[in-house]
């Protein structure tokens, strides 16, 4: 029979009550209910997390929308521009926020346009680059009055809609389990992660967090603000501890840099100049520590 969330709690109770497989209401003391959804999170048993939904009513422009839709495992139902007339609204930065592609990662940006006061030239020769760019967003925006027009003149919805940009808005209801928006936000929150759609993230963090407070604790403390050590890692940092090099047996440039930023976060960075050590192939280790306040490790996104 269908059941409220009990007087006093929050949706925490839902997953407890999952992992119980009970409902017990009022037999646990809410302490117990959070050493309880802590160890789930902490030992990765994921079902019980699956008992809680968010639905959300979001608008974002296209190139959002094409990144967030790579999270396979939620219900989405999209504004659909072939039944209806898409809206006159675009995503558009401001000047000082024009990001400069990043010289080590290929999806990612680094650092503003025109943000160099070391070197004036260069960063007048930036601030027009960054003008150029929302000169290029005016006449990309420009294109849906043209849209209208076809429209007006008989042109089909669905395909006088193919020649706007990705920066138009689009929206959506997107409905997702408790457990893969943790995921979500693991991903989305990260500072390798587009700055647009973080600052969806963000939002959608600071929505759940009142109504699931322990987990969302539980995630930052042993996900968002933890730090996971690769095999080779590990043993570096054994080798460290032990009074010896904290070299990582690695020479890709981008594991090693990765490999000196965990150091700096742990304060253990390795006073003597850092060479990469021959590759081992021994097994992987797998460790987790939580670390922090920082963001952790880069990961892989669309």
């Amino acid at each position: 029979m269908p059941r409220l969330v009990p007087q006093g709690q929050t949706a925490d109770s839902a997953i407890v009550q999952a992992a119980r497989v009970s409902y017990g209401r009022g037999t646990k003391r809410v302490q117990e209910d959070r050493g309880l959804i802590r160890y789930l999170l902490r030992n990765r048993h994921t079902t019980p997390f699956e008992m809680v939904e968010f639905k959300f009513h979001i608008a974002m422009p296209i190139f959002v929308a094409r990144q967030w839709i790579r999270h396979r495992t939620a219900n989405v139902n999209e504004y659909s521009g072939r039944y209806s007339v898409m809206p006159d609204r675009f995503y558009r930065p401001t000047l000082g926020s024009v990001r400069k592609q990043s010289a080590s990662n290929r999806q990612g940006s680094d650092g503003v346009l025109g943000q160099d006061p070391a070197d004036p030239a260069r960063a007048a020769a930036e601030t027009q680059t960054a003008q150029d760019f929302l000169a290029y967003l005016d006449a990309a925006e420009s294109l849906h009055a043209r849209y209208q027009s076809l429209l007006d003149r008989g042109v089909s919805r669905e395909l006088a809609r193919v020649g706007l940009p990705l920066s138009l808005y689009t929206e959506w209801y997107w409905k997702c389990d408790l457990h893969n928006i943790l995921r979500f936000l693991s991903l989305r929150l990260d500072a390798h992660a587009q700055d647009e759609i973080r600052a969806y993230a963000q939002a959608m963090h600071d929505l759940i967090a009142p109504v699931v407070p322990i987990t969302m604790e539980a995630w930052r403390d042993y996900d968002l603000d933890a730090l996971t050590l690769s095999g080779p890692e590990a043993r570096a940092l054994s080798a460290l501890l032990a009074g010896g090099s904290a070299a990582l047996a690695s020479d890709n440039q981008r594991e090693l840099a990765e490999w000196a930023a965990k150091l700096a976060r742990l304060g253990a960075a390795d006073p003597r100049p850092a060479m990469a050590a021959p590759a081992t192939h021994t097994p992987p280790i797998h460790a987790k520590a939580p670390g922090p306040g920082a963001q952790a490790a880069p990961r892989e996104l669309a």
